[in-house]
């Protein structure tokens, strides 16, 4: 047996117990009418699937059967009465038993079993003698079995206590004030005392008051108070020292405890999705479609929960990749297609983000059909012939609204019509984003933004109405300082041009609190300015006007939600003040907006030009360095990302790249120690030079000593990554958000 099937195996086995024994449990309640039948139904139609995914045919069919029962259980065509749990109940002994036997044959005997009963099986090999040799460790490494939920709880008390390390930082700035106090004390103190010793030489005798032949010991109390004040002084700055050197070593081995705490929570998308393509290419043939099916970026590694998360979601996806999407093969010819179709399962990393991609060359997306449902369901109004449609992102949003289906029949290829809220209710709790498009030229694509970890965000604080928000930074575009007598106005509500992608784009500027519970809030303003942070969700973008930034932090994130604001909310932190603040979901606050100003969101208001995706230009970044192992490590993570690459062996070279107008570059990455010309002199070349002074580029280097960072980040870097602490993650994160 491979190691990917025992891998996945294993994962099965935990899973399929954990549907059985919430199964087992909820029909203990059944008598007293407690029963979640939605939940029961759902465990049984995940366990259908995942049983396809590791092509345990046997399992996948007994499990078919409970759907279908807990279907019409559902629909009201049959009685949950004890004979009928009864039923349930064999059936998910027989499972177990399935399994059971499964896990137990050889890997000769791995072929999927043809009847439903589990066949007697030979029993195990004896147990070695208690002196017999154990057997060589062929090269490979110590394991220790740790249950995930404790690897979980060893992760959130990690992150709680770098949370309590940032509220410690306060203690900090107490102690450079004190410091800072005591020192102006000093200062005021020599001051007074060289006044004091020039009136006693001028005048021979010490002021009236001060004593002196009525205080003969003033002189001696005057130098031991002096002395004294000098040496508290000198033991408060090596106390300040010493606290600053102390919290810093003590962070930085906290964040590398972090680190490794989150490699060891990391597993490789292989585990969890390494069985889609048969899954997908057997329900394919079933279905009378020939399918080709790729997987690409199974090798990315993310937290377990994530990706356990997204198992079914992605999986759903599939199913309707081809239920939905695939046309017959003669349709397809009649179409000037390929007979054989393609469905593409990718994963990327981007700007510190996992992307989960889900697309196919089929019929792509049917706004009529989605526009007649929605307003079948009340989403939309009825419109008339000459009434233009609404927008194409508009319609898309609402596949992923609850009970959404578009399906024409309801049958066990197309998941009973269950519809795509369920993706992204999935994608919501991970606090992610979720997005339909059409392909080009032909096709539909859904795209699922989600971080790699389950519990730490990246988060851009921000006020609004005297309440803290955060804002998940993937999705900020960049932050906004518009002049307020620049907004331009389209009917009636403040809008601001603005470039993007080398586009002018007219985007609508939103209050944020007029999004978040004050609907007539005004948009705030400050010397004649408005603060606002462009936000992206799709194609459409849309200014956020607040009151004030603060910083982006990483932090942890709670599912925890907000009356009022559930839609809106996807969880939330705890300040160092003990308060908590909500996370906003940037997507959402986009589709509110979009929701609520109909008519000017059916204008295109912050829509740019659409372009198909093979018709946009790749981003552009050049590598410098002298060494060719970094050049060559730069270049091969970069290029996977989708990046034009260019390479320069130092500075005067990359000028010469830049300055030929030959590629037109994004974005420069530089090594600060190099031949010639080193980083600092490429990056104050760039800066003083007005073709390329718009041009963000990032520094690189070995040495991590505070000046440098100072003096790139002074010349205008945009950023500064040290080597010691490479992270092809921070190194993406940082591109990202540069970009």
């Amino acid at each position: 047996m491979t190691d990917i099937r025992k891998q996945l195996l294993a994962a099965f086995e935990a899973e399929h117990r954990e549907h059985l024994q919430a199964i087992r449990a909820a029909l203990d309640h059944a008598g007293g009418g407690e029963i979640d039948l939605t939940d029961v139904f759902r465990r049984a139609h995940s366990l259908k699937g995942a049983a396809r995914a590791v092509d345990l045919p046997a399992v996948e069919e007994v499990a078919h059967q409970l759907e279908a029962l807990f279907s019409q259980v559902l629909e009201g065509q049959q009685a949950l009465d004890e004979p009928t749990v009864a039923t349930v109940r064999q059936n998910l002994d027989l499972i177990e038993d399935l399994v059971a036997d499964v896990l137990k044959l050889p890997e000769r005997q791995m072929a999927p079993a043809p009847v439903l009963k589990p066949e007697p099986i030979e029993p195990e090999p004896a147990a070695p003698k208690a002196d017999a040799p154990a057997p060589a460790d062929a090269g490979a490494g110590a394991y220790l079995r740790v249950a995930a939920d404790q690897m979980e709880e060893l992760s959130d008390s990690m992150h709680q206590l770098l949370a309590e390390l940032q509220a410690d930082e306060g203690i900090d700035d107490a102690l450079r004030q004190i410091e800072l106090e005591v020192r102006g004390l000093r200062r005021s103190w020599d001051q007074l005392h060289a006044q004091v010793n020039t009136l006693s030489s001028a005048t021979q005798r010490v002021p009236e008051g001060f004593g002196s032949r009525n205080n003969p010991s003033f002189a001696p109390r005057l130098r031991d108070f002096d002395q004294g004040l000098k040496a508290l002084f000198r033991r408060l700055s090596a106390l300040s020292r010493d606290r600053r050197q102390s919290s810093w070593s003590i962070e930085q081995a906290a964040r590398q405890v972090r680190d490794n705490i989150d490699r060891v929570s990391l597993v490789s998308a292989e585990t969890v999705f390494g069985g889609f393509g048969h899954m997908v290419r057997e329900i394919a043939r079933k279905a009378g479609r020939d399918v080709n099916v790729r997987s690409i970026g199974l090798d990315i590694q993310a937290d377990r929960q994530v990706l356990q998360a997204l198992k079914d979601p992605v999986m759903h996806l599939l199913r309707n990749a081809v239920s939905h999407g695939i046309e017959p093969p003669e349709e397809r010819v009649a179409k000037g297609k390929a007979e054989r179709a393609e469905v593409i399962l990718e994963l990327a990393s981007r700007g510190g983000r996992l992307v989960i991609s889900v697309r196919d060359d089929g019929r792509g997306p049917n706004l009529a059909r989605i526009e007649e449902v929605a307003v079948e369901r009340g989403l939309l109004q009825p419109r008339d012939a000459s009434h233009p449609p609404p927008m194409m992102d508009q319609l898309l949003s609402l596949v992923f609204a609850p009970g959404f289906s578009t399906a024409g029949e309801v049958d066990r290829l197309s998941g009973r019509g269950i519809g795509l809220s369920v993706v992204a209710e999935a994608v919501r709790k991970l606090q992610g984003s979720v997005l339909m498009r059409p392909r080009y030229p032909h096709g539909t694509e859904i795209l699922l933004n989600v971080p790699f970890t389950a519990a730490r965000q990246p988060l851009l604080l921000l006020e609004a109405e005297e309440r803290t928000f955060g804002l998940p930074s993937h999705a900020v575009v960049r932050l906004l300082r518009l002049p307020a007598d620049a907004l331009e106005s389209v009917e009636g509500r403040p809008t601001a041009r603005i470039e993007i992608g080398g586009q002018d784009v007219i985007v609508p500027v939103v209050a944020l609190a007029a999004l978040t519970g004050s609907p007539n809030a005004p948009l705030p303003t400050e010397a004649g300015h408005v603060k606002a942070v462009l936000v992206r969700h799709g194609s459409r973008t849309c200014a956020l006007a607040v009151n004030t930034f603060h910083d982006v932090r990483t932090m942890l994130v709670s599912d925890i939600q907000a009356v009022g604001l559930n839609e809106l909310v996807s969880g939330t932190v705890l300040l160092e003040n003990e308060m908590p603040a909500l996370v906003l979901s940037p997507d959402k606050l986009v589709e509110h907006w979009v929701k609520n100003e109909g008519s000017l969101a059916a204008g295109g208001l912050g829509l740019a030009r659409w372009a198909p995706e093979e018709e946009r230009r790749a981003r552009t970044i050049l590598v410098v360095d002298d060494s060719i192992t970094t050049r060559t490590l730069e270049k091969s993570i970069l290029e996977a990302q989708g990046y034009e690459v260019l390479l320069s062996v130092d500075g005067i070279d990359a000028l010469h790249v830049l300055r030929s107008g030959e590629a037109i570059v994004d974005l420069v990455i530089a090594d600060v120690e190099m031949p010639r010309m080193d980083g600092f002199g490429l990056l104050q070349a760039v800066k003083n030079d007005p073709r390329l002074s718009t041009l963000p580029v990032i520094l690189m280097t070995s040495r991590a000593d505070p000046e440098d960072v100072r003096k790139g980040l002074d010349l205008g870097a945009s950023a500064y990554i040290t080597k010691q602490k490479f992270d092809q993650r921070e190194l993406l994160a940082t591109i990202g958000q540069v970009l």
